[in-house]
């Protein structure tokens, strides 16, 4: 059996949680490269995993023939140059969320992958997590009936991460809360709606509880310790209302909010029955039937989706399946949380050009 050769650029924690123990768990991929500008990350993977070569410079890996697949965990802000550097040294590119930065990196990756026909799929996990699945098979099936909206909440307390770094400097990370978490979020939506076309939005973003960066106030910290002289211009709390050419769409985000209760859910509203999917776990489906209300939770035996992930990009390397992970897909969600962003900045509502999105 011949192997796909394949390099993680960026060692960081997505890297380590999850790419490259998906790849070490697949028979069918060998790592050839672990790449990180901090070098010694990319060396403690090697020596970690007792497989693979570390480097720096990340074109070392695209200018190696025998690489046929590369995995991109770095920061956002190099998501897009990165993966089209990739495509066009000729390699297949599986790319963390999001897709990048803007919505116009994105159209500019999608570019790239039209005119070289490389894979590119986005890190949208859910999309191939058991119970997304299941909630969608619910849908398609037309078990809610008909799907007028979708309520959507991504709110915690005190959890803005690695405060003064790059997950709070707009230059890297293109925004906060809304790109960061509501990526997953609006992505879970779409695919299980059929990825309609969005048609307005309007949004709000505001950056208030963390601006302060020695007065945040905080429990724990995910990426820090805070860097006091660091940056801090992205969103901590947003909200927003979506038309598609499907259901509506409303959503409140927070990495911090001055409201201890963490409320991480989506709640899907049809006519016939409603779902109420908790984040990473399982949902509850509501109904009426025969005179009574009814409330039902679904079983069924999960697989872990970061395995299904990958498996199913180094499988689609090999068929051509295009995976609902693809850039012409998840670019849609791209185009939303950009018309989010816009609609603040502007303090109006955002319409888009439906011919052109069709094309």
């Amino acid at each position: 059996m011949v192997k796909t050769k394949v390099a993680v650029i960026g060692c960081g924690t997505i890297a380590n949680s999850a790419h490259i123990p998906a790849y070490l768990a697949n028979a069918e991929a060998e790592m050839k490269y672990f790449c990180d500008i901090r070098v010694e990350r990319a060396q403690q993977a090697a020596e970690k995993y007792g497989c693979g070569e570390a480097i720096a410079d990340y074109r070392m890996a695209l200018a190696d023939p025998e690489v046929e697949a590369v995995s991109i965990c770095t920061p956002n802000h190099m998501h897009a140059s990165i993966a089209i550097d990739a495509m066009r040294a000729g390699k297949h590119v599986l790319c963390e969320k999001p897709a990048a930065r803007t919505y116009a990196e994105a159209l500019e990756m999608q570019k790239v992958q039209h005119e070289t026909g490389k894979v590119l799929n986005i890190g949208v996990v859910n999309r191939f997590n058991t119970a997304v699945n299941v909630i969608k098979n619910m849908i398609d099936g037309g078990e809610l009936g008909e799907l007028y909206h979708v309520y959507v909440s991504f709110r915690a307390h005190r959890s803005i991460p690695g405060l003064g770094g790059d997950f709070t400097t707009k230059a890297v990370a293109g925004g906060g809360a809304l790109i960061d978490w509501g990526v997953h979020f609006l992505d879970i939506v779409m695919y299980c709606t059929g990825d309609p076309q969005p048609r307005t939005v309007t949004g709000q973003a505001y950056c208030k509880l963390g601006k302060e960066l020695e007065q945040y106030t905080y429990m724990n910290m995910w990426a820090g310790p805070p860097k006091l002289n660091g940056t801090y211009d992205v969103d901590d709390f947003v909200t927003g209302m979506i038309r598609t050419e499907g259901p509506t769409i409303t959503l409140n985000g927070a990495w911090a909010q001055n409201i201890g209760v963490e409320e991480m859910y989506i709640g899907f509203l049809g006519d016939q029955a409603g779902i109420r999917l908790q984040y990473g776990k399982d949902f509850k489906l509501y109904s009426a039937k025969h005179g009574a209300l009814l409330e039902a939770t679904p079983a069924f035996q999960s697989t872990d989706h970061f395995q299904n992930e990958i498996d199913s990009f180094l499988k689609c390397i090999k068929t051509g399946e295009k995976l609902p992970s693809h850039i012409d897909t998840v670019i849609l969600s791209s185009k939303i949380i950009q018309g989010i962003y816009d609609s603040s900045e502007r303090g109006a509502e955002i319409a888009f050009d439906q011919e052109e999105a069709r094309q």
